[in-house]
């Protein structure tokens, strides 16, 4: 039996759970112990990193007993069945007062429905998003736990080791009971989906309006990432257009297949808030673009359907760069703006207590995600912690007015020259609804009311309403059912 000597264990040793376990063994205080259902893997890095002294486990057993009580396992494997499968394994050997962590992209309810069985068993389940990818996870991710209060006692420390620092400070928090963790970060896996495809928008834009070759536009992302736009997105963006194909001699961007991959959690996140109710729009089109991006089929037969007559030609080549970048920030800012709307809709209908402050601190380090004005968002909701619209905050609304007759112009050269800008054009109309003083939903109401008898309310006195829309047009006062 091996000595009881590790303080923190992970299970699931693929690249993503070998360089967090890396990470791990790399802190000081911390021993870490390890195991895989393939033992071989373990072997492998155990023998490539002797300087982590990781304590390897041939059985679950095993791995319990390696570690110090409360046990505290981190599970680092493929989402649905096999984390079950772990949890179940995992709770044959480990005792009430013990520690499970998935530090997978579970879907929340599933998380909510994990954390709720494994408590009946005397032992804390916790979800944990890891934000950062390989990279992150080796050196430095950013970490959004839930669970327990209990549990965050002795696993906030081991995770504070590992996370990334953003200005002396660890990027992590305990976000909130149960599935609030996995909640957040898909969520954040929402924004990242509208910021990717926000700065797609751009290049294409740069790219057809002024002809500029991919490496001319990767030193103008190079520039913004100097100034408001400098991101982690933004910088790899300059790296990625900059590349050139070994075989052909093209920009790589060029042999890319235009298809865009997706593993959920941007549907996710669109698919949640429309069930709480919140527009998340630009997240939507984001997701519904690498959809469309990978549909050849449509594409092929559609692209034969009719398009503006003339050619898309920009005549002030700086002038039209700089409306871009101007309507890049303010539909970033929109897309923040809705991703807190979700979190603050979903820490009220699940009960979460969620500092929104503390998420945009632990997102400026570490994640995909990260950017410079994170803090913006940070000094807003210190000055308003119950911000209703974060792009009402006074940085963000002069911003968005600085913009805004950029932004215009961007959506309507994109239009006009038949170039695809969902990102920008919904996030622009979003912003023009939100702010609007009154919306034709008076008239939608009005249509429901009338083949449904769904009912209304009058701006001009309180009570529910229903007009008999046959015969002399009356109306009624309704009971209030809805």
């Amino acid at each position: 039996m091996p000595e009881a000597s590790a303080n923190i264990g992970v299970v699931g040793l693929a690249v993503m759970g070998s360089n967090l376990a890396r990470n791990l063994a790399s802190r000081e205080g911390n021993t870490v112990a390890i195991f895989n259902r393939s033992y071989e893997k373990t072997e492998t890095l155990v023998s490539e990193h002797p300087e982590a002294g990781f304590i390897p486990a041939r059985t679950y057993q095993d791995f319990a007993d390696s570690l110090q009580k409360p046990r505290t396992a981190i599970i680092m494997v493929k989402a649905g069945g096999p984390t079950d499968a772990v949890i179940d394994s995992l709770l044959e050997v480990f005792e009430p007062g013990d520690i499970i962590v998935d530090g997978g992209n579970a879907y929340f309810p599933d998380t909510i429905r994990r954390e709720k069985a494994v408590r009946e068993t005397g032992v804390n389940f916790v979800g944990a998003g890891i934000s950062g990818g390989e990279e992150g996870a080796l050196t430095g991710p950013s970490i959004m736990p839930g669970g327990s209060d209990e549990s965050w006692i002795t696993l906030g420390p081991i995770l504070k080791s590992i996370a990334a620092i953003a200005e002396g400070e660890p990027c992590v928090t305990h976000v909130g009971h149960d599935g609030a963790g996995h909640f957040v970060k898909m969520v954040h896996n929402g924004i990242e989906y509208a910021d990717m495809q926000l700065i797609a928008e751009a290049y294409d834009l740069i790219r057809r309006g002024t002809g500029k070759s991919p490496a001319e536009i990767a030193a103008i992302f190079a520039e913004w990432n100097k100034g408001e736009l400098e991101s982690y997105l933004i910088e790899i963006t300059a790296e990625v257009l900059r590349q050139v194909d070994a075989e052909t001699g093209k920009p790589l961007v060029d042999v890319i297949l235009d298809q865009a991959g997706a593993k959920g959690t941007g549907a996710w996140t669109v698919q949640t808030a429309l069930s709480l109710g919140v527009p998340v729009s630009g997240i939507a089109e984001a997701t519904f673009a690498r959809s469309l991006s990978s549909h050849p089929e449509q594409r092929a037969v559609a692209g034969a359907l009719p398009g503006p007559d003339e050619e898309f030609t920009v005549t002030d080549e700086a002038a039209f760069i700089e409306d871009v970048r101007l309507a890049l920030y303010a539909s970033k800012i929109v897309a923040y703006s809705q991703g807190f709307d979700e979190i603050r809709a979903g820490a009220a209908e699940y009960g979460w207590n969620i500092d929104l402050g503390a998420i945009s601190k632990i997102w400026r380090g570490g994640c995909i995600i990260r950017a410079q004005f994170l803090n913006r968002i940070a000094d807003a909701y210190a000055e308003t912690p119950d911000l209703p619209v974060l792009m009402s905050a006074p940085y963000f609304a002069e911003a968005l007015t600085r913009g805004q007759a950029s932004w215009r112009r961007v959506v309507i050269a994109a239009a006009t020259a038949g170039i695809p800008a969902p990102a920008f054009s919904s996030s622009l109309s979003y912003y023009d609804g939100i702010r609007a003083d009154r919306l034709p939903a008076a008239l939608v109401q009005g249509q429901r009311d009338f083949f449904g008898a769904h009912t209304y309310k009058r701006i001009d006195k309180p009570g529910t309403f229903h007009t008999q829309w046959s015969g002399d047009r009356t109306e009624i006062e309704a009971e209030d059912t809805h």
